[in-house]
């Protein structure tokens, strides 16, 4: 399934594909579009990515990021934020290290298993 946000008319509407063709959409009200916001920064990298992947475990919007790269992190530290299903999912650090990249920008959509930060 891939999910899309799609504006009609200014209005803003939530909208979930499958990949037989069959379309939902949530039975709530449409929602107004907000002013187009500034382009998004690229994503950070230092260098060569890191050993450590961190993918993520489902479909979502990337909410918001919480570290960047050079970060000493943790294991179970917060790297980012993803939005799934309309709830907050954080990202945690697998193991202690340090980012070595961010590959995704908040507002970003990603599929379940896409890269999303490194670790060395």
């Amino acid at each position: 399934m891939k999910s899309y946000t799609i504006t009609v008319n200014g209005n803003v509407y939530d909208v979930t594909v499958e990949e037989n063709g069959s379309v939902s959409a949530p039975a709530a009200a449409p929602r107004r579009a907000a002013a187009p916001a500034a382009p998004a920064a690229a994503p950070q990298a230092a260098g060569a990515a890191g050993s450590v992947k961190i993918e993520a475990g489902a479909a979502g919007k990337v909410f918001k990021i919480e570290s960047s790269v050079g970060t000493a992190v943790k294991r179970g530290d917060t790297i980012l934020v993803l939005e799934v299903m309309k709830m907050e999912t954080p990202v945690v650090a697998p193991q202690d290290g340090t980012v070595a990249s961010i590959n995704v920008n908040a507002g970003d959509m990603v599929e379940a298993g896409a890269l999303l930060a490194t670790l060395n």
